[in-house]
């Protein structure tokens, strides 16, 4: 197999191939905007975004760059590091942040490895997604020795990214017709994570991805690419993969699953994936924007009337994500669980 193991080569229809699709539709939304005029209409063009790809680029978006740069430099220096310095921040069983390099996406190893840091710490979750089980518990971040300036850029970083987060979030819930804050409640304890995206050169990238295809199940992802690439999205369409081009600065943003629920399919998750190549190294630094442990995910009742009825049941955000999060870093016998399976009759 081309000096990649079984494990993280991909069922033949799912391979990536070689790309000739040069895309320019997904849209890049600049941000700095003022005035009522400007903030209607930059939440109609977000609006448009969401129905039709589920992705955007979003430019003078408040990030400061020297900051992005800090933390690119701290993830390099951090998976440079020997092996054995990496896994003493490993993620176990009862704690999954820190340092991973095993993550399975539909049952089939990446070619990555990972850190993973939550936003608040702590951050509470259910103990299990067993429906009668009420215990909560209560998760704190892991972090490296090496290199020392790691945590603080990192934290600083999240709470940056975190204030563009619910800026969207703001722009995103204007463009439904509702108010500013309408999604901002669900907020109030949230249970977001970011993530570090480490992608070494793979000798046969035409056999593996560096994440297969997925949506994501919170409710935004922002995403920092770097300038090698690689993110791919499936149009809506026609089912083509499309490449996203990197944009010197810019942030990705994507609707995920939570948000496509509260919009009644108004909005879309889109499925997206990482292809790898055999010559650079790739980073890909991810936040995803979470709702609070006990919030209850249903389409917003503003959304919804006799003509339009909802399309999902009620679903608790803790325990799908618990379900989601223990199903990552093991082969399992079946799917894990999906917003489809909550999908009531009237939708289809």
């Amino acid at each position: 197999m081309g000096g990649v193991d079984q494990a993280f080569v991909q069922e033949p229809e799912q391979r990536p191939k070689p790309s000739t699709i040069e895309v320019d539709g997904i849209p890049v939304i600049d941000m700095s905007v003022s005035g009522t005029g400007g903030i209607e209409k930059l939440a109609s063009e977000i609006g448009n975004a969401c129905r039709k790809w589920g992705f955007f680029q979003v430019i003078n978006h408040g990030v400061p760059l020297e900051l992005r740069q800090r933390v690119e430099k701290v993830a390099k220096a951090f998976f440079d590091l020997p092996i054995e310095e990496k896994r003493k921040a490993k993620r176990d069983e009862l704690n999954f942040t820190g340092y991973h390099d095993e993550e399975h996406t539909k049952n089939v190893r990446d070619w990555k490895e990972v850190f993973d840091m939550l936003i608040e710490d702590p951050t509470f979750l259910p103990a299990s997604p067993d429906p009668d089980d009420e215990e909560i518990r209560t998760y704190s971040n892991k972090w490296p020795e090496n290199p020392p300036e790691f945590r603080e850029t990192c934290q600083e970083y999240c709470r940056e990214v975190e204030k563009l987060a619910f800026k969207l979030l703001e722009l995103i819930s204007l463009s439904l017709g509702l108010p500013a804050n309408r999604l901002s409640d669900f907020f109030k304890h949230q249970t977001g994570m970011l993530r570090l995206n480490y992608y070494p050169p793979c000798p046969s990238p035409e056999l593996a991805l560096g994440v297969g295809r997925h949506r994501d199940g919170g409710a935004l992802t922002v995403l920092a690419q770097d300038d090698v690439g690689g993110l791919q999205i499936r149009r809506q369409s026609d089912g083509e993969w499309i490449p996203i081009k990197p944009i010197p600065n810019a942030y990705i943003i994507n609707i995920a699953d939570a948000l496509q629920v509260w919009s009644n399919n108004l909005y879309v998750s889109a499925e997206h994936r990482v292809v790898v190549n055999s010559e650079r190294e790739r980073f890909l630094i991810p936040l995803f924007f979470f709702p609070s442990h006990y919030v209850k995910v249903k389409p917003l009742e503003e959304l919804v009337n006799e003509q339009n009825p909802a399309k999902y049941k009620e679903y608790s955000w803790g325990k799908f994500y618990v379900n989601r999060t223990g199903s990552n870093y093991k082969k399992l016998e079946a799917e894990n669980l999906q917003i489809d399976h909550f999908k009531t009759p009237e939708s289809e």
